[in-house]
């Protein structure tokens, strides 16, 4: 499902046009994005949590020369599914 049907299909259940439900999810996406950024995360209960991880600097390497390469230390999003929605989705 893309970013239109998603606008299509919240307007169907909640009676708005797809204008204002893609409003309505441009909204959500802009919160998220801007919690996130300070890494405070959005805690949707039962259905998840976007959160920020730090990853620690390591070392890698390169496959087609062997060369050790050294990724820095970054900040990452992530999703992490509530329980009611791995229920839903046959999740344990």
């Amino acid at each position: 499902m893309n970013r239109k049907e998603l606008a299509s299909a919240v307007g169907r259940l909640t009676g708005h046009s797809k204008a204002e439900s893609d409003r309505f999810i441009a909204a959500f996406i802009d919160v998220v994005t801007k919690n996130m950024k300070k890494t405070d995360g959005v805690r949707l209960v039962g259905f998840g949590t976007f959160a920020v991880v730090k990853r620690k600097a390591r070392y890698a390497r390169n496959p087609q020369t062997g060369e050790k390469i050294r990724v820095p230390a970054r900040k990452a999003p992530v999703f992490r599914a509530g329980s009611l929605l791995r229920k839903a989705v046959g999740g344990r």
